[in-house]
């Protein structure tokens, strides 16, 4: 039984499970659902990204969790806290992510994931503030910040992409 972290309605939020890694990397190989990435991962860099995660969780007692769907138990991608591994003028920080399986989309579960991690964040862990970014063309993931109450405070160029590359300039957004 892996740990729970977080519960909403219809999702657990937990410590990822060896029965996680072929949907996790079934995920990542979905050029959809890395629309606003740079590629697709290949299952070795999709294990690896499992194993920083969860390495993650160990350090810092939050993570990226696995999220689960209550009503069939079915494994649907991540959400949750980290630190990204970058710098720029906002970092070091806590960001907010999510990434879920397509057929998972326009169900409300990103969002019901997000506000129960904020609540862990800003409640629990009594972190003074939660940053999220994308970019600027994945409306969908701006959405979401929006509907979890974040706002939006600038753009930035993100630093692990190419110059050049359309998806260089993301949106920023924190909260208070």
């Amino acid at each position: 039984m892996s740990t729970i972290f977080v519960e909403t309605p219809r999702l657990v939020l937990r410590q990822w499970s060896e029965a996680d890694q072929e949907p996790f990397v079934l995920l990542n190989l979905d050029s959809d659902v890395m629309e606003f990435f740079p590629s697709t991962l290949t299952g070795e860099e999709s294990m690896g990204q499992i194993a920083r995660i969860t390495t993650h969780i160990d350090q810092y007692g939050y993570g990226l969790f696995a999220v689960e769907r209550k009503d069939n138990h079915q494994f649907i991608g991540f959400t949750g806290l980290s630190h990204p591994q970058f710098e720029s003028y906002f970092t070091p920080c806590v960001e907010i992510g999510w990434r879920l399986s397509r057929e998972n989309w326009n169900q409300g579960f990103a969002t019901e994931a997000a506000k129960a991690c904020l609540e862990l964040g800003l409640q629990t862990l009594e972190l003074s503030e939660i940053y999220s970014f994308t970019s600027v063309h994945n409306l969908r993931s701006e959405q979401v910040m929006i509907k979890i109450g974040m706002r939006k405070i600038g753009l930035f160029e993100h630093p692990m992409i190419k110059e050049g590359h359309f998806l260089k300039q993301h949106v920023l957004y924190k909260t208070n």
